[in-house]
């Protein structure tokens, strides 16, 4: 079963409200002063620091909504249910958390800690505290490893006596964080990604906020870009409404989307930023959403669950998600690509009989409405959250070298927050600044400024993140994705 049209704008009718200012073909300018390509978290933190300033800017959106990856459902279920990214981290910090302040949506801070199941029981305090003490030394183990040595896959430098966690810390170490494999991951980049701390969650939903960050934007919806002529002076932009021109062009397509093919290059672009894309590439990460009365699961609100496990057919639950019926199993990585390639009714199957492994067959009898995500199949993204292969950490800083008149932004293009919907913004915003300076709005960085360093501490900086949190027992921290 293929990702419909209707599951994918499911809910457009609640957020008709927060639809930015639509352009129709006739309507769209030949000329802009900066063009922003793809409205989702990046592209909509770029377009607003550009319009803050006065200058003109248009975004052009290949589908028929605004948000990207940054997607709530509020027609399906009782509850506002984000198939895409759902954690904002960092929100002391966060830019978007004191815009959520602004456009009164709320923000609640999400459950600090995961439980473990062993079978069909809660894991004992001594069998946490082993996992713990693992999990620090698979801190350690990658410190070392990335420190002034050669990068290698993260597989290559774990620990290899895990014994019965393997498969349990393989998924929360790689594709429970970026949705790839320890073999596909590198190790520097996972060494050197800032801390998931402090992560909050919408009432609302993530992607109902940043909707509505981009509500007072120009958009044009459902144009996708063909064709970029660019050159150091300017670009030309074809789409099915005409072509335009633009001093400067943001483009914040996924890594996956700009090896697609489906938007052109003349000039290509130099092999070297096609090599940076190709290192940054998408991982596979996926809701199944599963609609549960009564709490059959016995669980609380907003409770996650993850399993001992020797293999890598495992997932993540998050259950009562904000009080309420709903539960959703993540799936990531090789494993949860190949469960999207067989279709929803085979996630939803999945995902019943690994509930009733841990918890009884009691579940499926009490599941009524279910809904499956699968954004390796989402046309202009096709994959869900960016995170660099062996040798690739360099990469994020490639895709940031301003190109001619083009500016990369996006999750692929964050050196310490890559695959977030944070570093997704940030990384928009100095895109738009690089824009601007390009077009002469605002004075050139000087040569002898040093690089803005990361913001936050990176996550192997301590072993603090593997903690459990006080008042709960049986419970661990660990970094979660989006």
């Amino acid at each position: 079963m293929r990702l419909t049209r209707r599951d994918f704008v499911a809910g457009s009718a609640a957020l008709a409200a927060l639809s930015p200012r639509r352009l129709s073909a006739a309507a769209l300018p030949r000329e802009v002063e900066i063009a922003v390509i793809g409205a989702g978290a990046a592209g909509i933190a770029a377009a607003r620091r550009i319009a803050a300033t006065g200058r003109s800017v248009l975004v052009l959106e290949a589908s028929d909504r605004i948000g990207g990856r940054c997607l709530t459902d509020n027609s399906t279920f009782d509850t506002p249910f984000d198939r895409g990214a759902r954690w904002l981290y960092n929100a002391d910090s966060s830019p978007i958390a004191r815009l959520a302040r602004g456009v009164e949506l709320d923000l609640y801070p999400a459950t600090r800690g995961q439980r473990i199941r062993i079978g069909r029981r809660n894991a004992r305090a001594g069998e946490v505290e082993d996992f713990l003490a693992l999990q620090v030394r698979v801190n350690r183990t990658i410190a070392d490893a990335v420190r002034g040595k050669p990068d290698m896959s993260v597989a290559a430098v774990m620990p290899k006596d895990l014994r019965e966690w393997d498969g349990t810390t393989d998924f929360i170490v790689g594709p429970s964080t970026t949705g790839k494999d320890t073999q596909d991951l590198s190790a520097l980049d996972l060494g050197m990604m800032a801390q998931r701390d402090g992560a909050a969650m919408c009432r609302q939903g993530l992607g109902t906020l940043v909707a509505k960050l981009g509500a007072s934007l120009t958009v044009a919806l459902s144009t996708p870009v063909s064709r970029i002529s660019w050159s150091t002076k300017d670009a030309q932009l074809e789409t099915p409404s005409g072509t335009l021109t633009a001093k400067a062009v943001v483009v914040t397509a996924s890594a996956n989307a700009l090896l697609s093919g489906k938007m052109r290059f003349s000039p290509d672009l130099p092999k070297r930023q096609q090599d940076a894309a190709s290192k940054l590439s998408l991982g596979s990460y996926d809701h199944i959403a599963l609609e549960l009365p009564g709490n059959p699961l016995g669980l609380a609100k907003d409770d996650v669950v993850i399993e001992q496990s020797s293999d890598k057919q495992t997932g993540l639950l998050l259950a009562n998600l904000g009080g309420s019926s709903l539960c959703q199993v993540d799936i990531g990585g090789s494993f949860g690509a190949e469960m999207s390639s067989r279709g929803e009714a085979a996630m939803t199957a999945f995902a019943l009989e690994w509930l009733t492994k841990l918890f009884g067959s009691d579940v499926k009898g009490t599941v009524k409405r279910t809904r499956a995500t699968r954004w390796n199949d989402v046309p202009y993204v096709l994959g869900a959250m960016a995170a660099a292969s062996p040798g690739g950490q360099p990469m994020h800083r490639v895709l940031m070298e301003p190109l001619g008149c083009l500016l990369f932004a996006g999750d692929a293009v964050h050196e310490t927050l890559a695959g977030t919907v944070g570093g997704a913004w940030e990384s928009g915003e100095r895109a738009a600044d690089a824009a601007l300076r390009k077009i002469g709005a605002l004075k050139p960085l000087p040569s002898d400024i040093p690089a803005k360093q990361p913001r936050g501490k990176t996550k192997r900086d301590t072993s603090s993140s593997v903690s459990p949190p006080a008042g709960q027992r049986g419970s661990l921290a660990w970094p979660r994705n989006n």
